[in-house]
């Protein structure tokens, strides 16, 4: 099935690990141009090193993207190095959990920063510059975009409520940006994964296993026990739902907000 993507200019921001380093990785073996950003260099680096050796070529880029002019830097730099960016996946920020008891205002902005912006910023820059392409050329579809959201702003967890929140209001934007950019062909669009198999809930999980004096192994399978098809999902099925929806197959799809939890979660 031919996607459409081949040289297509695909920005991946948390591209060099987990997520966001299987849709760079899965853009790339469609033949699209990407580039991928990412606050710290060592990871950048493997992530170079692990797809060339996969055949894979990317463009890439260190920033931090808690501040809107260091997105629009990057955008710029993409834009002048490999070209007028087609698709954005915004992987990048993660909350921290907190217990109830402590929450304040500080954990709520810190969370709101860690995961919230890094998104919201190099969206609006990249929605700007598409939507000018659209009013100057007029093209049918001058870009889309994927956010990789989460599960936790759908159902609340004690431990996650900022983050919740963060991934709650990030899910209203995709909507909302969604429903008005439609009138310029821009499509946007998110996914809402649930326990992934990524450095992260592996980290999540040997905690876990330390706490119930298990092995990691034996608290993996607990997990995934309770998930309705038995296990965590792989980094590359999240990649494979972003590429339709950022191909041409998905022309009609637009303000869809997909989970991919198993099952774990039956809301409608």
């Amino acid at each position: 099935m031919d996607l459409g993507l081949k040289d297509k200019v695909v920005l991946v921001t948390g591209g060099s690990k987990g997520i966001g380093l299987a849709c760079a990785r899965a853009f790339a073996a469609e033949g699209a141009k990407v580039a991928i950003v990412s606050r710290d260099p060592a990871n950048l680096a493997r992530a170079r090193e692990q797809l060339a050796s996969e055949g894979l070529h990317v463009h890439l880029t260190r920033a931090d993207l808690h501040e809107p002019h260091g997105a629009a830097d990057i955008v710029e730099e993409v834009t002048t190095a490999v070209g007028p960016i087609d698709v954005l996946v915004n992987s990048a920020g993660a909350a921290r959990r907190y217990d109830p008891e402590t929450l304040d205002a500080d954990a709520f902005r810190a969370t709101m920063e860690a995961k919230y912006f890094p998104y919201i910023y190099p969206q609006q820059e990249v929605l700007r510059r598409m939507a000018e392409r659209a009013k100057a050329d007029g093209a049918a579809e001058p870009g889309t975009i994927v956010n990789i959201i989460g599960m936790g702003g759908k159902v609340a967890s004690d431990i996650h409520i900022a983050g919740g929140a963060a991934n709650a209001a990030l899910m209203l934007a995709t909507v909302g940006l969604a429903h008005y950019y439609a009138r310029y062909g821009i499509r946007i669009n998110a996914i809402n994964p649930g326990a992934t198999l990524t450095e992260r809930v592996e980290e999540a999980t040997r905690l876990e296993a330390g706490q119930q004096g298990v092995s990691l192994a034996e608290a993996l399978a607990k997990g995934q026990a309770k998930v309705p098809l038995g296990r965590y999902a792989k980094s590359e099925e999240i990649a494979d739902v972003a590429l339709f929806l950022a191909s041409r197959r998905a022309s009609y799809v637009t303000g869809a907000i997909i989970p991919m939890d198993g099952g774990s979660t039956p809301l409608i």
